[in-house]
């Protein structure tokens, strides 16, 4: 059985269509990525898995179970992290993990070892108001207080975002070691060195899954000519690139750009048409794909 099994999934808010048709799977044990920018459908998706919100059609299971007709059971098998953190600011860390222990009908201690590589890192802080804690700290806690109940499904809505990178690192180990446990983590990020350490990732954009694989088998599915174009006059290269035959795309990567064409493109004849027209310094080399190249690709070709 699988942890997370979605299929059809739609939810529309008036004549916004959040989520259209949705559907894919998240293996026990797995670290599973959902990989799109705002307004894609990632939030929507998170808020029906954890039963706040029904969908309009099709459906969806966590540990087999119908996210609608056994709401009650799954929130008790599932540890949410929305985006915002929502915490109580005026309780303390542990008066915090104490309160989210009780709602489930547990307590800190039974559940300690679970937590301890997490809650260890602030229980320094313990008595601090959880307002007061730094973006790193609070990230912690509010794992921490998703855990407290002992889950064995994790819906984690962009959890690093705004965090410093030494934190997001750190954060990314304890997922590992979540995972190691046999608990199995759904988890948004806009973070492409994040997406990588994932066991598989979706793509998506616009409430639609645009593909699903691991993050080298999606990047492997790139066969497109791809360029890095840097000049001084970036604007000016860019508007005349963009009109030469088998160009397909251009987009800011870096301190340069990326140029992705299609197999007649020839880059001697972008080059020489440049420097004919004045424009210096420009340079154009072949590149290897990433995981922000598949999906631009994607989004805009449907591809």
């Amino acid at each position: 059985m699988e942890a997370i099994g979605i299929h059809a999934l739609t939810r529309r808010y008036g004549t916004l269509t959040a989520l259209d048709g949705v559907s894919f799977s998240v293996g026990r044990g797995e670290l599973f990525g959902l990989i799109g920018p705002d307004g894609a459908g990632k939030t929507t998706l998170f808020r029906l898995l954890a039963t706040l919100l029904e969908p309009d059609s099709g459906r969806a299971e966590i540990d087999g179970m119908d996210i609608v007709r056994d709401y009650r059971a799954i929130r008790r098998r599932v540890g949410y992290m929305p985006g915002r953190f929502s915490l109580y600011p005026d309780l303390s860390v542990e008066e915090n993990l104490a309160f989210f222990a009780a709602l489930f009908g547990t307590t800190v201690a039974e559940n300690y070892d679970l937590v301890a590589p997490i809650y260890r890192q602030i229980e320094p802080f313990r008595k601090r108001r959880a307002g007061k804690l730094s973006g790193g700290m609070k990230q912690k806690l509010a794992l921490s207080c998703a855990l407290i109940h002992r889950p064995s499904v994790l819906l984690l809505d962009e959890p690093t975002t705004g965090v410093d990178a030494v934190s997001r690192s750190e954060f990314w180990e304890m997922l590992d070691g979540l995972r190691r446990q046999g608990i199995s983590i759904l988890v948004s990020t806009p973070y492409m060195d994040e997406a990588r350490r994932c066991d598989r990732i979706a793509l998506c954009d616009r409430g639609r899954i645009l593909g699903v694989d691991t993050p080298q088998g999606i990047v492997a599915a790139f066969d497109r000519p791809l360029y890095a174009l840097a000049a001084s006059d970036m604007y000016g290269v860019l508007v005349r690139a963009r009109r030469e035959p088998g160009v397909r795309e251009c987009y800011p990567f870096g301190a340069a750009h990326h140029l992705v064409a299609d197999a007649s493109f020839d880059p001697g004849r972008l080059l020489r048409t440049l420097e004919a027209e004045g424009f210096r310094g420009v340079t154009l080399r072949p590149v290897g794909a990433g995981i922000e190249d598949v999906f631009i690709e994607r989004m805009h070709h449907g591809q």
